[in-house]
């Protein structure tokens, strides 16, 4: 599929791997490289499995990019946005395999998955955006507002707290922890559970249990493609 994300499809089931470079930054080309395998996936009508390399998810966006000026960091968070906005709505299951660390926009594709697996050890999963001096853009608080914990949402958004795996369960972040011997199979083990359920109603039923935060999601696109971050 790409050097970005590699795509493999077994029995009904697509394994995505991101790999660009040692902190899997998300770049213009990994949610274009991503946009594609999705459209693969959905034409091959298979439940997805999203991983990384071993130690890490992502460490978020492309600090280079984001860097680089204030439109194209503008930019590079809506394509993102949009990105977890398809997510959310996509026809089949979404599994996350996390393989360790997952922070910002890695832990925001957590947020945007159907079931997440983390993996035990001395990983970081949260949502830094305070520490490294970026205000949260308004996608993002919403995606958080939704998916975690009420208990974890202020000390993930406002005050930048990371989470151990097991804390990341706690938070929302993660479904559950295994070893990471166990990683793979165990995703393997819930997309062979997920394909026993009706996907028609899968996809109706999300939309359905999804509608509000897809609409607050829509209108919240537009807000950060005014506001500067």
């Amino acid at each position: 599929m790409s050097d970005l994300i590699s795509y493999r499809l077994d029995d009904g089931i697509a394994t995505l791997t991101l790999s660009n470079g040692k902190v899997n930054a998300i770049s213009p080309e990994v949610i274009a490289a991503f946009n594609g395998a999705l459209d693969q996936a959905t034409q091959d009508k298979a439940i997805v499995i999203l991983t990384g390399q071993p130690g890490i998810l992502s460490g978020g966006y492309d600090l280079k990019v984001m860097t680089s000026g204030p439109q194209n960091a503008i930019d590079l968070v809506a394509a993102g946005s949009t990105l977890a906005r398809r997510m959310l709505a996509h026809p089949y299951p979404i599994i996350v395999a996390c393989p360790g660390h997952a922070v910002a926009k890695g832990a925001f594709l957590l947020l945007s998955s159907d079931y997440r697996i983390g993996v035990d050890g001395p990983y970081s999963i949260g949502l830094n955006e305070v520490q490294i001096g970026m205000t949260m853009h308004h996608v993002g608080i919403e995606l958080a507002r939704d998916r975690l914990r009420k208990s974890a949402f202020h000390r993930s958004v406002i005050n930048g707290e990371m989470f151990d795996p097991q804390g990341a369960v706690d938070a929302g972040f993660f479904d559950k922890v295994v070893p990471a011997e166990q990683l793979l199979p165990t995703a393997l083990a819930v997309a062979q559970q997920m394909k026993k359920i009706n996907m028609n109603a899968h996809r109706n039923t999300k939309l359905k249990v999804r509608a509000a935060l897809l609409e607050t999601l829509d209108k919240a696109i537009e807000l950060d493609k005014q506001h500067p971050l």
